[in-house]
């Protein structure tokens, strides 16, 4: 896996950076605890798909910079007249706004496997965007809001979706119903997050993750997360089908053979993605 093959400026609104087989993707606005302009989010959307495409690419983690991972859409800009939600952009929201491709609903599409770490508090907007990630670490004074209902909305991006599934329904439907906020403890006893770790040891322990993830065979771990996917609407019969013909592709790969014979040569695997 590579080094650091791109990076951004450091003035820019979302952040990319690419090393060792994992695209960073970091929220940069912190004055406004990262919320989400229409410029940013058509940004962040268009990041995502450029890291799921490119081969150099094994693993996705998505941050933000600053105390929070993104308290939401910016609501300071729709009360004044501008942004997503202000009346000029509700009048025109079929066109300036798809919610179809968005980043919750481009994190669920992608094959490739996404870690959110959580440096903050991720309200609205920002919570469903974090559940749209595989996995989710969070530093110690990070925080979640479902905070839809006090705004007077529901959760657009994929959290009425995602969070029974996650949690069964009477648990999703206490938090959406009353916008409450959960600690990261609190998170983590629900199941919503995967680890909890002092807010300094957050990008330590993230790397560590992905990087785990990525000296895998990149096309066995997509095939994964793709057939995860399509088993949550298919019977158990129509999956299984659908397993073995994964399989039968991932046994005529180089990594597959890879795989095999490092095994037996007692070695790390060298994956190369073919």
């Amino acid at each position: 896996m590579s080094a650091a093959v791109e990076t951004t400026p450091k003035s820019e609104e979302v952040l990319y950076e690419v090393a060792d087989g994992i695209a960073t993707l970091t929220l940069n606005r912190p004055e406004r605890l990262n919320t989400i302009s229409g410029p940013m989010l058509a940004r962040l959307t268009q990041l995502l798909i450029k890291a799921n495409e490119d081969p150099a690419v094994r693993v996705i983690v998505l941050t933000g910079t600053g105390r929070a991972f993104c308290a939401g859409l910016d609501l300071v800009d729709a009360t004044q007249g501008s942004g997503i939600g202000s009346d000029k952009q509700v009048s025109t929201v079929s066109v300036n706004i798809d919610l179809r491709n968005t980043p919750p609903t481009v994190l669920f599409a992608m094959d490739k496997p996404t870690i959110c770490a959580l440096n903050g508090s991720a309200a609205g907007y920002g919570m469903d965007t974090a559940m749209g990630c595989d996995i989710r670490i969070a530093g110690e004074s990070a925080k979640m809001a479902a905070a839809f209902v006090k705004r007077g909305v529901v959760p657009e991006s994929g959290g009425t979706w995602i969070l029974p599934r996650l949690l069964g329904w009477a648990k999703a439907a206490e938090l959406i119903f009353t916008g409450r906020t959960l600690s990261a403890k609190e998170s983590l006893e629900l199941g919503l997050v995967n680890h909890v770790v002092p807010d300094a040891e957050l990008a330590a322990k993230t790397r560590e993750i992905a990087l785990e993830m990525a000296a895998n065979a990149p096309l066995a771990v997509q095939s994964a997360k793709r057939l995860m996917r399509m088993g949550l609407s298919e019977t158990f019969n129509d999956h299984v089908h659908h397993v073995y013909l994964q399989f039968l592709q991932l046994i005529r790969t180089q990594d597959f053979k890879e795989g095999m014979t490092s095994f037996l040569e007692k070695r790390p695997a060298d994956f190369q993605g073919r």
